[in-house]
């Protein structure tokens, strides 16, 4: 049996072991944990509650890899048709994932700021763009450098002074004249999550394209790119997916895979025959998604991110969504019973828990040095349990925040 047919054959006897319905704590523990048992290992004296951040790894990732290497060592050159094999099946459990109406929508990339530029790319003329300040640094990196060289036209939507976004004022500087709206699932550092369905229906009002970034909700939030019509979305496996950095995406909507839209973003895997080595002017591009490929690509994350997706398929993503709102409010009334306003747990909001305080950053380093796994983006610390966290492990982070905060309150009196 090869890697691939054995890490799908594990997960799929955990995940039909657990039985059907919600999910609970003791059969996660019973089914699902041992196939974490080496990251287990490693944090055993530790709680890890930065799963927004970078997933953990399955054990199965590893020998996901090595098969991946070891078609390298065995094929050399050969090894391109399992490759390109595995990255097809990325690209197939990512349009499940997505909901997408077919996997060539799907375009690997190696960065979400990849698939960003890919798109800013295809504009001959500067676009004008309407993002918030909500956006990921990756993201927002990219547009402000753009928008310095005058490659865009920017406007950014500042966020209320309760620090959330309001959609009516997304919706006003979209009705400005955008051709792009540039837009989060999940806001990155408060886990807001905005009206996306009236976002879109106004940039379409406007004949403005949107470009959706799931990096911060997929894997834990359904999505169904085909029914909201975004144009386009990035996203990745860091997180959520538990496949690491590397192992990322591109999704265009079908309309936009006739050939009308062309890229600066290109490369040899983008012709139509990549390994027949034809130069026809202009440039012949591939069908579809294919025509928005690039240059030579890694091979590995592809496999990295092999046992994550396949875990996250099997549970689905509103078991995963049930099971994540009941955790987040544990821990916000875990806090409340300690003084501590958290946000959390409710459907406007991401799968982590938000206590805001000037103090986040220290409280998090607090906490790590009490063996508590955080971390925070500016005031706002950051608390993400998932499907191995046990409620124990909730209370112990509740009474260390506690004592974190109370420290830092004596220090102010001092």
């Amino acid at each position: 049996m090869n890697a691939s047919a054995a890490t799908a054959e594990s997960i799929e006897a955990a995940v039909l072991a657990l039985g059907p319905g919600s999910l609970t704590e003791a059969a996660l523990q019973a089914q699902i944990a041992p196939l974490f048992s080496r990251v287990r290992a490693a944090f055993r004296d530790r709680i890890y509650l930065a799963n927004h951040s970078l997933g953990r790894p399955l054990d199965a990732m590893d020998d996901d890899i090595r098969e991946g290497s070891a078609a390298w060592y065995a094929q050399m050159g050969g090894a391109w048709a399992a490759w390109e094999a595995e990255i097809t099946a990325f690209r197939r459990r990512l349009a499940r994932l997505l909901n997408a109406p077919r996997s060539d929508c799907v375009v690997p990339k190696t960065s979400a700021g990849q698939g960003l530029r890919t798109i800013l790319n295809t504009y001959d003329d500067a676009p004008h763009v309407v993002a918030t300040r909500g956006e990921f640094d990756s993201l927002d990196v990219i547009l402000r450098e753009y928008a310095r060289r005058g490659r865009i036209a920017l406007t950014m939507v500042e966020a209320r002074a309760d620090g959330r976004f309001d959609t009516a004022d997304i919706i006003a500087a979209i009705g400005n004249g955008a051709d792009l709206v540039v837009i989060s699932q999940v806001i990155f550092n408060t886990g807001q999550r905005l009206d996306l369905r009236g976002i879109v229906s106004a940039a379409r009002q406007c004949r403005a394209k949107v470009l959706l970034d799931v990096y911060h909700a997929l894997g834990v939030l359904p999505i169904d790119v085909t029914e909201l019509d975004v144009d386009f979305a990035v996203g990745g496996s860091y997180k959520y997916l538990r496949g690491g950095p590397g192992a990322c995406f591109l999704y265009l909507h079908p309309r936009h895979l006739d050939g009308s839209l062309r890229t600066l973003d290109t490369g040899w895997f983008a012709k139509r025959d990549p390994f027949i080595y034809r130069r026809p002017d202009p440039p012949q591009l591939g069908e579809g998604g294919n025509a928005f490929l690039e240059s030579t690509p890694p091979v590995l994350p592809f496999y990295q991110a092999r046992a994550g997706q396949l875990l996250t398929l099997a549970l689905g993503a509103e078991r995963l969504r049930a099971y994540s709102l009941v955790q987040q409010r544990r821990i916000v009334v875990l806090l409340a019973k300690k003084g501590i306003v958290a946000a959390g747990g409710s459907e406007d909001r991401g799968a982590f828990v938000v206590v805001e305080d000037e103090s986040a950053e220290a409280w998090a380093s607090a906490l790590q040095a009490a063996g508590i796994i955080t971390d925070a983006r500016g005031r706002y610390l950051r608390l993400c349990p998932d499907v191995l966290t046990t409620d124990a492990e909730l209370v112990l982070a509740a009474d260390k925040l506690a004592a974190a905060a109370g420290d830092r309150a004596a220090t102010r009196c001092v």
